[in-house]
Order: C-alpha cells, then sequence, then structure tokens
C-alpha cells in the first residue's frame, strides 16, 4: 500500500546517492546536493521512453518551467528508477532542457519514499508510482500521489497541478506556433512581435514536408507566416500587430 499525503509532508526527502554520468565520466549525486539550501519541484514517473511520461508528463513540466521558476522554485527535478544512460538519452530526445532528470537506478529513493510497486506483470520489475511534490530544503512541503488503482493513473502529479498549488491565480502562456520559411522578413517581424510581447513560440519551416498546401489546409491562408496563439489562428505579421495593440487597449 501506498503512503498518503499526511505521512510524508513535513518529513526530510530519503537520503541517496545517485549515480549519474557527467561528460562521460561517473559522477556522484546526493539528496543534499539536489535539494538542500533550494525549493525543488520533483516528478517521478514509471519510466523513460513510456507513453504517457514521454507524451505529457516530461513535456508539460518542461514548458511550464519558467513559469514553475517564475513562482519561486530553483529547480525541477524528474526521477525515475531507470539507468543514467536512458535518462541522459530521454532528456535529449524530448529536448528537455529546463529539467534535471536524475537515475534512480536501485530505487533507493523511490523505495524510501514508500512509492516503489511492483510492475513485474509488464516485465518492467520494480519502478515508481507516479508522483510529485515540492521540496524545500530537503523537506516535503506538499505531495501529489496518484491515486491507488489499475494501470497508470495521471490525474494530479502534473505541471498544472503543480502551478496552481503555487499560485492559484496563474495562468499557464498560450501555446504559440509560427508557420514561416527561411528569409520572409515577414516571418521576422512576426517572431519580433511575438519576442518582444514575451511569448515563446514554436516555429514550423517551410520544407521537405511543409508545404503552401499544408499552410492553406491548416489555415485557410496561402501567405506566410501564420499564427496561431492558444489554438486560435491569428494570421499575418500585420494580424499579430493588431493582436497585441488590443490586447494593449484592453488592458488600460
Amino acid at each position: 500500500m501506498l503512503p498518503n499525503a499526511n505521512e510524508l509532508e513535513g518529513k526530510p526527502v530519503p537520503k541517496v546517492t545517485f549515480k549519474t554520468r557527467v561528460n562521460d565520466a561517473w559522477k556522484n549525486v546526493t539528496s543534499d546536493d539536489l535539494f538542500k539550501g533550494k525549493t525543488v519541484v520533483l516528478f517521478s514517473l514509471p519510466g523513460a521512453y513510456t507513453p504517457t511520461c514521454s507524451s505529457t508528463h516530461l513535456p508539460r513540466y518542461n514548458e511550464l518551467a519558467p513559469v514553475l521558476k517564475s513562482k519561486g522554485v530553483d529547480d525541477i527535478v524528474c526521477l525515475s528508477v531507470n539507468d543514467t544512460f536512458v535518462m541522459d538519452q530521454w532528456k535529449r530526445d524530448q529536448e528537455a532542457g529546463n529539467i534535471t532528470v536524475v537515475p534512480d537506478g536501485n530505487g533507493e529513493f523511490t523505495q524510501g519514499m514508500g512509492m516503489l510497486v511492483d510492475k513485474s506483470d509488464l516485465g518492467f520489475g520494480k519502478r515508481s508510482w507516479r508522483y510529485s511534490m515540492l521540496v524545500k530544503d530537503g523537506i516535503v512541503d506538499k505531495i501529489f500521489i496518484e491515486p491507488e488503482q489499475e494501470g497508470d493513473p495521471f490525474e494530479v502529479s502534473d505541471a498544472d497541478t503543480m502551478l496552481k498549488y503555487l499560485d492559484p491565480e496563474a495562468k499557464p502562456p498560450e501555446p504559440v506556433v509560427i508557420f514561416a520559411k527561411p528569409g520572409c522578413p515577414h516571418c521576422a517581424r512576426a517572431k519580433a512581435l511575438l519576442e518582444s510581447n514575451g511569448y515563446k513560440y514554436d516555429e514550423i519551416t517551410l520544407g521537405k514536408n511543409i508545404t503552401s498546401q499544408t499552410l492553406r489546409g491548416i489555415s485557410g491562408a496561402g501567405t506566410w507566416p501564420q499564427v496561431f496563439i492558444g489554438g486560435k489562428l491569428i494570421g499575418s505579421a500585420d494580424d499579430v500587430q493588431k493582436y497585441f495593440d488590443v490586447a494593449k487597449k484592453a488592458a488600460r
């Protein structure tokens, strides 16, 4: 049976030495290295490369990392009962530069948290139950443990729940996508407008698999760029300028 939040909150995290690799050399990292004198968000998951972990859990924490850090968080740690080679490669594949990945290869930290579970029916052996926690100077301040039920529940250990705990009024940044093509001055202008207004964006560039036909199919327009904010089509660089002008007037 898993522990409940009341059993863990206010208690110190397990004292463990993690075996990691830095610049192709082994390096021991201790619990104190990770938590002492810091405010840390840690989320733990069943395994690198597994579906929910790769599609949602890690990517969303990576996406919201700047917002979490603006709320006083020093570091965001992803822990799994995997070895350092797997964790490091997964981080690279996920382009999760905002996250510190920690290999709990022997499951010592996870066992100390009472979160080590048997997933032998899947061929996984011992793995971590999914949870997240806010740790202040090595003490568990708040923990969100997924309900103990069949499968791999993912209801409370997500990044948005943690952000809401840190600041109930926080509004996550809207996702922004720009369809652009190399050498396009209007595309450069749209990107400059987004950046000057504090918006980070994903860029989809004209190339082998992205054509003007693709752009028309998605946006209904064949001119570059086309910008989407929060899933809504804003349009060209001129449309982006109007969007921000309207937002500024409404804020006055």
